[in-house]
């Protein structure tokens, strides 16, 4: 780009003469015109106070006024139902869910508003299940004197009188002949304190348990024997514990006083847990109803499920 130099003499007074003087470019003239117009515009001298790092506060925002209002929502309306709507096969068919629903709506319907229509239709509803009750109650008789090689409850938990006493007589001379097998490899050790108020009374009930089944009973004072009472971590007397000749498990008979029968049926129980005749599941299963529906782990090893088998 070319650059021209005046030559020309400067006449004193002339605006702009120091520039023509020297010679300057036409292109520095047009900068310094602009930066002039600039300070015009932002006078240094009326800001100064600004300095280099004043910042102004934003001007309020002004709040938008909607032009349209908002609707107020619509109230919904609760859809009431009517019993008329449903046929009785619609209804005694009806999934229990949907039965339930609906009967609780037709309370609600009949507590609200308690016309003659209304209670009518809740009582239908009322009546309908209670005759759905009780169909399913003649049907489950029907199903279990049916298959009662399935369902044979009554053979091992007999309700009748004779039956309830051979039942009871068959419990208690399974118990009583696995404690005294139990006596041969097992121990009783019946923990007591001094301040102890119940352990003479359950001292008295051991008593006769030993004279009756020849058991050993080893008395334990926590006070005394320390160590023994936190080896079983024992707090609380009377407490009884059984032990198993050369094994380290022990299980918890009884804590607090227990009548004589009561100990006899937990210490069967313990027994045949520690010989690990039973486990949680069938706990409390005796031997005579093993296999029955009172074994709750039998229809495990069944190979034919109930309801793979053909009807009758």
């Amino acid at each position: 780009m070319a650059m021209t130099y005046s030559t020309k003499r400067c006449r004193s007074g002339s605006s702009g003469w120091l520039i023509a003087c020297l010679g300057l470019p036409l292109l520095f003239i047009q900068i310094a015109t602009s930066s002039m117009a600039e300070m015009e515009k932002f006078p240094f001298y009326d800001t100064a106070k600004h300095g280099w790092f004043w910042y102004e506060d934003p001007p309020p925002e002004t709040e938008q006024k909607n032009e349209t209002p908002e609707k107020p929502a619509k109230e919904t309306t609760r859809k009431i139902p009517s019993l008329s709507t449903y046929t009785i096969d619609d209804v005694w068919n009806m999934h229990p869910d949907d039965f339930q629903k609906l009967l609780g709506d037709l309370q609600k319907k009949a507590v609200q508003y308690p016309t003659e229509q209304n209670i009518l239709e809740y009582l239908t509803m009322q009546d309908i299940a209670r005759r759905k009750a009780l169909a399913y109650t003649h049907a489950a008789s029907y199903v279990t004197q049916k298959y009662t090689d399935i369902f044979h409850m009554n053979q091992v938990y007999p309700i009748a009188e004779p039956g309830v006493t051979a039942r009871v007589q068959l419990q208690q001379e399974e118990i009583a002949d696995t404690i005294r097998e139990g006596k041969n490899d097992h121990a009783l050790l019946f923990f007591t304190s001094p301040n102890c108020s119940f352990c003479s009374k359950q001292h008295q009930i051991l008593a006769y348990f030993e004279e009756k089944y020849g058991w050993l009973i080893r008395t334990v004072d926590i006070s005394q024997k320390v160590d023994a009472a936190a080896r079983f971590n024992i707090t609380v007397t009377p407490t009884l514990l059984l032990i198993r000749r050369g094994k380290p498990d022990s299980m918890p008979v009884a804590t607090g006083v227990i009548s004589l029968s009561e100990l006899e049926r937990k210490l069967y129980q313990a027994i045949r847990s520690l010989r690990g005749e039973t486990t949680g599941d069938n706990f409390m299963v005796y031997d005579f109803q093993k296999g029955s529906s009172l074994d709750p782990t039998s229809i495990l090893h069944t190979e034919k499920q109930p309801w793979q088998q053909s009807p009758r």
